[in-house]
């Protein structure tokens, strides 16, 4: 950023918009930072566009995965940047709430109700939030290629007379939504288009293809209704076995390896593991539904033509193959609807995965003999169907994988709370999905070309050989480069009737922790029975130990809830609770919503609220959570006054969990913790976030008052 602002004063004249560098703090603690410039900064009412700054990773293209709401942005980045990267597959993604997390720019869309564009980059994303989250190693061609891009469109921002309206466009645009549909072709080019030209696009596609489809059906009578539900048999079938075939190597992988994710280090081991074994699955039901489709084409051939054995079936087999073939537009049509109907930005994808192979096929089905088979032809309009699908989606689908093996590594935000396939699985099924739905035309080829045998056999080697690597530790599952993300945390617990201290270990990343707690040697017992709620999540399973936790901290460290005043009152029942940190200025509360109705919040009984009364929001459980993180003059000491529900909570239910949950973090590392970090494997890192505890965390809290 500040490259970018030197390249810009060196470039502002005649500028007819300014151009504001906000370096925010406090991101990941909650987007403290971006807030606060929004809400209290005298700038921020001049603010029309917001450009937001992220990574996710270390390394690769700074792509667009957020744009709008309104198009202007996006359509202007399409137009000046060099190296154009943006898909709009993340912004589907974030949107339907499948990435849990948020950036700045969830802010200035939400809150200051701004349009803008967030950028990030991608790859590498299993050293996000460890030690090797390091800007040193984010390669310099990286960050060129976030300057080049960033460079050009802001100063064709700056420049841009239409900004300034951008403010009354969006409001225009509140009443008459119309978002931007965006994608790159090789990093070279962008296509933007608006939502309201897709969906008119779209459904004049899905009616010319079902028109199609209808007439193809009533003119080809019952056969061909036959052979139609045979294709989409082959479409189910071929789902069913890949996705079966690839999650039954995610079982298998933690009962022959130390870690349930052997390939975290080395990405490119999926493809023996999972893509093997899901091509083999489509293929296999791929090929019974193949089976039926040309026993039934012979049997109707052998009716209406008089030749011979040979050639009728030669002739049954083409015509299963077509039919195959035809099988892919049922799909990516279904798909195209579905899309269309939800207005989703991907569909594009639908669109291009039908038309050109649609296209091919008419070429094929134009020119092709019905007596030979003409296989220079048949590969001229294979390349024809896939070129252009594979052009547009291939890269999407290999960054979409890579990302999510990448974040196998902090998988679990409740650690040991998840079955250790269950990663495993997530990742087989969309190798697995993915598959079906791009191979889907490649596999009508494979049964009639004489490489099926061959192929089979192949695919059966690859994955028989990498299920073997993995069971012989060749491949070490996590190195130095891609480090394990474990939690070292001196825990003091005064949640209950007596004190505890221990030193807990835990890992975000799927598998136990027995290799790397031998290897610590200072006394650490594994298991779920160490259960540890720190308040913001819950670490079902742990190691711990409790030697020399006793020393590295104070008493008057310790969190203290206290009830100050209890009465009825016109309002009904209300509870002054006074809650001092400790002296810690990072803390995470949870309040019982299930009993308290409302709440308020201040420093003092004089001091004014920080937190009014109101509709307050709770998760699943039933908690309402606040995280505070200030600086060193931050307060310490607050008041909580607790409006009861009328309704009263039964004693049962009452003694099951308490009114208040406290957690105060202190970054400071006890001689234990220091000694267990310096044993700590080299393969393990780490971890940081704005939920996870500092390295010395005490727990507290307050039963329910009767």
């Amino acid at each position: 950023m500040l490259e970018l602002a030197r390249s810009v004063s060196q470039s502002a004249h005649g500028f007819k918009n300014s151009i504001i560098f906000l370096f925010n703090t406090g991101e990941e603690e909650g987007l403290n930072g971006a807030h606060s410039f929004i809400t209290q900064h005298p700038w921020s009412s001049t603010i029309r566009l917001a450009i937001d700054l992220e990574a996710m990773g270390a390394g690769g293209k700074s792509s667009v995965f957020q744009a709008g709401p309104s198009p202007w942005a996006i359509e202007n980045f399409a137009l000046a940047a060099k190296y154009p990267s943006g898909q709009i597959i993340g912004q589907d993604l974030f949107t339907s709430g499948v990435i849990k997390s948020a950036t700045d720019f969830q802010v200035y869309k939400e809150v200051a109700g701004l349009s803008g564009l967030d950028f990030a980059f991608a790859d590498n994303t299993a050293v996000y939030h460890t030690k090797n989250d390091k800007i040193e190693l984010i390669k310099p061609g990286s960050l060129q290629h976030l300057g080049e891009n960033t460079l050009a469109f802001l100063l064709r921002v700056a420049s841009s007379s239409d900004l300034s309206k951008d403010k009354t466009l969006q409001e225009e645009e509140k009443a008459n939504p119309d978002s931007a549909v965006y994608f790159d072709v090789l990093g070279k080019y962008m296509i933007v288009y608006r939502q309201s030209f897709a969906t008119m696009l779209y459904v004049s596609v899905i009616m010319q293809s079902i028109l199609i489809w209808v007439l193809s059906v009533f003119m080809g009578g019952y056969p061909a209704v036959v052979s139609l539900i045979l294709s989409c048999l082959s479409i189910i079938l071929s789902w069913i076995f890949s996705v079966a075939f690839s999650v039954a190597v995610a079982f298998i992988l933690p009962w022959i390896s130390s870690s349930p994710v052997p390939y975290a280090s080395n990405p490119w081991m999926v493809v023996g593991l999972f893509v093997s074994p899901a091509v083999l699955g489509s293929i296999s039901g791929q090929h019974v539904a193949f089976i039926f489709l040309r026993k039934k084409s012979s049997n109707r051939n052998s009716n209406k033509l008089q030749v011979s054995p040979r050639l009728r079936d030669n002739l049954a087999r083409l015509e299963a193959e077509r039919w195959l073939f035809k099988a892919g537009f049922i799909q990516w049509l279904v798909l195209l609807a579905i899309g269309t109907y939800y207005k989703l930005g991907s569909t594009y994808l639908a669109l291009v995965w039908l038309v050109p192979p649609a296209f091919a096929y008419g070429l094929l089905e134009a020119t092709l003999s019905p007596i030979r088979l003409p296989k220079p032809l048949k590969l001229a309009t294979l390349f024809i169907s896939l070129v252009v699908p594979i052009l547009v989606s291939s890269g999407s689908f290999i960054q979409l994988t890579g990302t999510m093996i990448g974040m196998l590594i902090r998988f679990e935000s409740t650690p040991g709370g998840t079955p250790e396939w269950l990663g495993n699985a997530l990742i087989a099924v969309v190798i697995a999905t993915l598959l079906s739905l791009t191979m889907v035309y490649l596999l009508s080829y494979i049964h009639l070309s004489g490489a099926k045998t061959l192929l089979v056999t192949a695919l059966c080697i690859s994955t028989a050989l990498s299920l073997s690597l993995v069971a012989s530790g060749v491949f070490p599952a996590f190195t130095e480069d891609t480090a394990r993300a474990v939690n070292v945390v001196h825990v003091v617990d005064t949640s209950g009737q007596d004190q505890v201290a221990f030193i807990s270990l835990f890992s975000n990343t799927p598998g136990n922790l027995n290799m790397e707690a031998e290897q610590i040697k200072e006394g650490f017992k594994c298991g779920r029975e160490n259960k540890i709620d720190f308040v913001s999540f819950e670490a079902k399973y742990s190691c711990v130990t409790k030697k020399d936790a006793e020393v590295g901290w104070d008493k008057h460290n310790i969190p203290v809830l206290r009830v100050i005043n209890d009465k009825e009152r016109d309002e009904g029942r209300v509870t002054a609770v006074s809650m001092d940190t400790g002296g810690s200025s990072r803390w995470t509360l949870r309040i019982d919503m299930e009993e308290i109705e409302d709440f308020t919040m201040q420093v003092s009984e004089d001091e004014e609220l920080m937190i009014a009364r109101g509709e307050k929001s709770s998760n699943e459980q039933g908690w309402h959570q606040i995280q505070f993180a200030g600086g060193k003059k931050a307060p310490t000491s607050f008041v909580l006054k607790l409006y009861k529900k009328k309704e009263e909570v039964s004693d049962e239910k009452k003694k099951q969990r308490p009114l208040l949950k406290l957690r105060t973090d202190f970054n400071r590392l006890t001689p234990q913790v220091q000694r267990v970090l310096e044993r700590l494997p080299p393969f393990c890192s780490m971890f940081g976030k704005s939920t996870s505890p500092f390295t010395l965390a005490f727990l507290a809290s307050l039963p329910c008052t009767k």
